[in-house]
């Protein structure tokens, strides 16, 4: 019978099956267990090259910052100051300004060309206020720009389609694309080409400064560099996409991290932009403040001084200091407001003056959920420069005058340095040649 059914070729193709079943079944049972492959997270790469662009000020100093070095440049008239160089590069200036009209500090950290930028601070209803678009390049570039307001966007199709020559500067007075609002947030995207932004504001209540680049909508918004002292403190937040954000709010002082009484959540309809005095809940001490939310958010904050006469400052959402930071242009008076959060944290800080050789470098510990103030004893036209050490650190710097009529003032949040970047995992995708 076994013969007869080899002989078949029908008994002997099931015989070759079931062989090829069993063989199979002990691959199967003795394979070894897969590996999983372990998700990639962000790489941090070098930045090999950078473009600064600050807005032109005739007569004005530039200080330019390269890792080690410090130069001064003079804007020979009152077009836009373009540097470009290797990675760490970092430009900036102050203005100041004892009388008048444009009475203040003002200081800028000159722009890097981005194909996004998102400003927080008053509108053209409360102050004067002039976007400054710059294309660096040889080649054009077009923008688009949106003005939200507490009623929501208001800007409409003023904004969208702004053409920019190559090597041009266009100065926008925002009244033009929004003038009812009394509080703002701007985005400027840019849809071809690369355009450097920044903005100056003059608040008809006196003071003037430019507005700081703020980190984009997040559903975690940390907004450092809050000074101490007196004035008021008025936090803006705005939920530029279509869904409602309710926010939750914690004040980080130099005594205890908690929410602050009466201000504990705000509520931001979808689009608009909303304002909640903090002055009281942060009292005197220097602090920064978390916000979580369930939608992306935008934030910042203003910051009035004290005085017959007072004048103005901002900070807005930024980055830990996980990628370093640098402060090209600081002068007498200067001093860093430094947060740690989710545990104690040490930067080291590194002053790099103008002229002569600076001290050494030296470290500062932050204790978890706390705010810290480190005094900056150097003088004259000096960088900053921030490492990170240990722990989740956030910062500004802080630049104070006192004046008979009243105290001068102007802050930076410390941004990312152009030392490094986080580049984003790359994974094999049919997405990228589909259309």
């Amino acid at each position: 019978m076994v013969k007869a059914f080899v002989e078949n070729r029908f008994g002997l193709l099931v015989l070759v099956v079931v062989a090829l079943i069993a063989m199979y079944g002990v691959a199967f049972v003795t394979r070894p267990a897969p590996v999983v492959p372990v998700p990639e997270g962000p790489r941090k790469v070098a930045v090999e090259a950078v473009t600064a662009v600050c807005p032109g000020t005739k007569g004005e100093h530039v200080n330019v910052y390269l890792p080690g070095t410090l130069s001064d440049e003079t804007m020979r008239d009152g077009k836009p100051y373009v540097t470009s160089g290797p990675g760490g590069l970092e430009a900036g200036y102050l203005t100041r300004v004892t009388q008048g009209g444009g009475r203040g500090l003002a200081g800028i950290r000159c722009t890097e060309p981005s194909p996004e930028t998102w400003l927080v601070g008053p509108g053209p209803a409360s102050a004067d206020v002039r976007l400054h678009l710059t294309n660096p390049d040889k080649a054009p570039a077009l923008a688009d720009v949106q003005v939200y307001a507490a009623e929501g966007p208001i800007s409409g199709d003023k904004g969208l389609g702004l053409e920019i020559a190559p090597g041009e500067h266009r100065e926008i007075d925002l009244k033009d694309l929004a003038p009812s609002a009394d509080v703002m947030t701007v985005s400027v995207t840019t849809v071809f080409g690369r355009v450097a932004v920044a903005a100056r504001t003059t608040l008809e209540t006196g003071g003037v400064d430019w507005l700081p680049a703020a980190a984009p909508p997040a559903t975690r918004v940390v907004v450092p560099g809050i000074p101490g002292g007196g004035g008021g403190r008025e936090l803006l937040v705005a939920a530029p996409g279509e869904n409602d954000a309710v926010v939750q709010i914690k004040a980080v002082s130099e005594d205890a991290e908690y929410a602050m009484k009466g201000r504990e959540t705000l509520d931001i309809p979808a689009g608009s932009v909303v304002s909640l005095d903090v002055t009281t809940g942060v009292g005197a001490s220097s602090a920064a403040l978390v916000l979580t939310s369930p939608v992306p958010i935008v934030a910042g904050l203003v910051i009035t001084g004290t005085g017959q006469r007072s004048d103005v400052a901002y900070t807005a959402g930024t980055s830990s200091l996980a990628l370093g930071s640098a402060v090209a242009r600081n002068a007498t008076g200067s001093r860093l407001v430094l947060t740690a959060l989710g545990g104690p944290g040490k930067v080291r800080v590194q002053v790099v003056p103008e002229k002569g050789t600076g001290e050494p470098a030296f470290e500062v510990e932050v204790p978890a959920g706390r705010t810290k103030n480190v005094g900056i004893k150097a003088k004259g036209d000096f960088a900053l420069v921030v490492t990170p050490v240990s722990g989740e650190v956030y910062g500004g710097r802080v630049v104070e005058e006192r004046l008979k009529t009243g105290l001068l003032i102007t802050t930076q949040p410390l941004a990312a340095a152009r030392m490094f970047t986080m580049l984003p995992p790359l994974t094999d995708s049919q997405r990228v040649v589909a259309p």
